[in-house]
């Protein structure tokens, strides 16, 4: 995320005290019916991930199979034939060392992630800096059961523009119901929406959704915030 967008989130977290409670609205309030979502959705990414073995590979012996001359001549030897450096201590050794390295290695293991996107549109007179936003999955078996999804957003809107906002969880829609069963068909039973939590905007203006706390995701925020950004949004 740029600096100028991580600015005002930390400028957010020195100002406020530690038991305060942030005003459920403030300036910008009025403009919050032209905050739209437009459009949303989630997927999910399955990725191999390879474990690679550690260590340094010794340097080569200085053969003379290894000067120029030497190195030149063998340009032109025969496909498949043996390098000299195998044959050397050095050689051995790396060859070795790389068999050993092997055995230590992790066999490559599925990871799955996933994908939340939200379209948003900014119909009020005043660029919009950063997005807290949640996606929402209700189950319609049991209406009191809610998985929220929040995430944190460098938006930089522009009045009267839209924005995709993407990020990426390990968490995924639900904490009851596998990925698998929802992929089969059964997903129908989850209600999903997104819902737009707190928007502050370039003139210092914010605001905030009525029964949503800022107090509840502080010390998320503050992992958010704590390594550096490489992309625009970032889970809570």
């Amino acid at each position: 995320m740029p600096t100028l967008l991580l600015l005002p989130l930390l400028l957010l977290l020195a100002a406020q005290p530690q038991n305060s409670t942030p005003p459920k609205e403030t300036a910008g309030a009025k403009d919050a019916p032209l905050i739209a979502v437009v459009s949303f959705k989630w997927s999910r990414i399955r990725k191999t991930v390879k474990g690679e073995p550690e260590g340094v590979t010794p340097a080569r012996e200085m053969i003379a199979d290894n000067k120029t001359y030497q190195r030149n001549a063998r340009i032109n030897q025969p496909v498949g034939q043996r390098d000299p450096n195998e044959d050397t201590i050095d050689g051995r050794s790396a060859a070795i060392e790389k068999i050993v390295q092997e055995s230590r290695t992790q066999p490559p293991k599925s990871l799955d992630t996933f994908s939340y996107e939200a379209k948003i549109q900014n119909g009020s007179k005043k660029t919009i800096d950063v997005v807290f936003w949640e996606y929402q999955f209700i189950d319609q078996a049991s209406p009191l059961s809610t998985t929220r999804r929040q995430f944190l957003c460098g938006a930089g809107i522009k009045p009267g523009k839209e924005k995709d906002l993407q990020a990426s969880s390990l968490s995924g829609p639900s904490d009851v119901v596998s990925v698998d069963t929802l992929a089969n068909g059964s997903g129908k039973r989850f209600l999903e929406m997104v819902l737009i939590n707190r928007v502050e905007y370039a003139d210092g203006s914010i605001w905030e959704r009525k029964g949503w706390k800022f107090s509840e995701i502080r010390l998320a925020l503050k992992r958010a915030l704590a390594t550096a950004w490489t992309e625009n949004c970032r889970a809570l």
